[in-house]
């Protein structure tokens, strides 16, 4: 999960998403409505009879915090909920598994924030049934082949790897851009990342406030996903002042037309 904002399970119930799938919250900054829902959801996990750890990652500001808030309010929760302080200010790995990193993207608002880059790990390519029908490779065979190797057959002949192999979908990553000015070298970061997710609270009529506030325009976002060369852009955290988000998207789509507006309960594949 990547904030935790007031509300985040109604909004989890109306998605239908299990809460036993969360194992990992990463905060970008201390502001309320990206952190205020994970002291209530940490308590409900309790009472579901969560026993699995939950690991926290967020700028260190947060850690005492989050341990008064357990003491007063979760004193017997029947899991451990352990803490990762993030250096918001360094472009790092934070998190790690056979699937997938989770890396840091340093941004800069009105407190210490950081984005997060998350990486798919190339896979294995797929087998060719037909090949190893053809063929009679044996099922133990299998994994080496998929890790490179040739296969010989009984009278010697070699069927190179290429011939039984077909290459597997290339790795998908999506970078969560948080409240931030605009940053004309964030691009450096996450260039070629499939998704991007980038805050556009104004639209360019208020650059100056944009830039006051520490927040960026829907033209900003676009050109940060432009210059990232990325497939996909999405834009939210929109100011209360727009009771239509559309000039926001019909903005951002002139400079980078595969824009879409977040908004509640919206699914997007990442391809």
């Amino acid at each position: 999960m990547i904030d935790c904002g007031e509300g985040t399970q109604t909004q989890l119930r109306r998605s239908r998403v299990r809460f036993t799938k969360i194992g990992h919250v990463f905060i970008s900054h201390l502001h309320g409505d990206h952190v205020f829902g994970l002291i209530g959801m940490i308590s409900t996990f309790g009472m579901l009879g969560r026993t699995a750890p939950l690991h926290v990652y967020a700028t260190a500001e947060l850690g005492p915090m989050l341990d008064a808030q357990l003491k007063m309010f979760c004193n017997q929760l029947g899991y451990d909920v352990i803490f990762h302080p993030v250096d918001t200010t360094r472009h790092a790995i934070v998190y790690e598994d056979r699937a997938v990193t989770v890396e840091t993207i340093p941004l800069r608002h009105r407190v210490p924030c950081c984005g997060y880059l998350f990486r798919e790990k190339p896979t294995l390519p797929h087998i060719r049934r037909d090949m190893i029908d053809c063929y009679e490779i044996p099922l133990s065979q299998i994994d080496n082949i998929k890790n490179g190797h040739d296969w010989i057959t009984e009278d010697g002949t070699v069927i190179p790897n290429s011939r039984l192999v077909e290459p597997s979908e290339p790795p998908r990553s999506y970078a969560y851009c948080s409240d931030t000015i605009y940053l004309p070298e964030l691009h450096n970061i996450i260039k070629g990342v499939t998704t991007v997710y980038h805050e556009a609270t104004y639209g360019s009529e208020h650059e100056a406030m944009a830039k006051r506030y520490f927040h960026s325009t829907a033209a900003q976002a676009a050109q940060v996903a432009a210059d990232a060369g990325s497939r996909h852009l999405i834009i939210g955290h929109f100011s209360s002042r727009y009771n239509d988000e559309t000039p926001l998207l019909e903005e951002a789509r002139a400079i980078f037309p595969e824009t879409s507006l977040a908004s509640e309960g919206a699914c997007f594949e990442i391809v």
